[in-house]
């Protein structure tokens, strides 16, 4: 059983009131802008989550949003194999605004950082640019810049990021565990 909906921005605006969202992007992406109401759950600590995401799924609709709808589709699949139901919102964040929805900003200071596709986009490149500075030493440093050409060709085909799984383990993409606490403490009152 498909346990999994997709619903569009314009689906989500009019059915916000009743929905929990749970953003999946990093702390720093999530912190650039959100949709209005998201709670900030990133997807490699949804596990961590679960029994809490259960007790939303029961009491109401569940909205799983990320930048573009790969990273929410990768939590509603965890979650669906949990049985808890949830849906997903197509496009993600870009979607939304592109639509001319307004993105919510988290009161109090924050982290800032760059998008997750901009970081992927920095490093890539600059792997790149060194594999191909190093090959003027030794032809063998090609082998790097082809590396990652080769990376972001499987990324493409396969709709996944290794460079993004490992870039979101940095520090600086990463909740601090009071961060999380309070997001699912929150969850629990809501």
């Amino acid at each position: 059983m498909n346990m999994t909906t997709t619903l569009t921005p314009g689906q989500v605006r009019s059915r916000l009131h009743d929905l929990t969202v749970i953003d999946v992007r990093t702390p720093g992406e999530y912190a650039s802008g959100h949709v209005p109401g998201a709670f900030n759950i990133p997807l490699d600590l949804i596990g961590h989550a679960l029994t809490e995401l259960g007790e939303v799924a029961d009491r109401g609709g569940l909205l799983m949003v990320c930048a573009s709808g790969a990273r929410s589709d990768s939590a509603c699949a965890l979650l669906a194999e949990h049985g808890i139901p949830a849906s997903t919102l197509v496009g993600g964040t870009s979607a939304w605004v592109n639509e001319g929805h307004e993105l919510h900003h988290p009161d109090g200071p924050t982290r800032s950082t760059w998008a997750m596709e901009r970081q992927v986009r920095l490093t890539a490149g600059s792997l790149v640019l060194a594999g191909l500075g190093l090959g003027l030493l030794h032809p063998a440093w090609h082998l790097l810049s082809a590396g990652v050409a080769g990376g972001l060709v499987f990324s493409a085909l396969t709709d996944t990021c290794g460079m993004a799984a490992l870039l979101a383990k940095l520090p600086h993409n990463r909740p601090r565990q009071a961060d999380l606490d309070r997001t699912l403490a929150a969850l629990r009152r809501d």
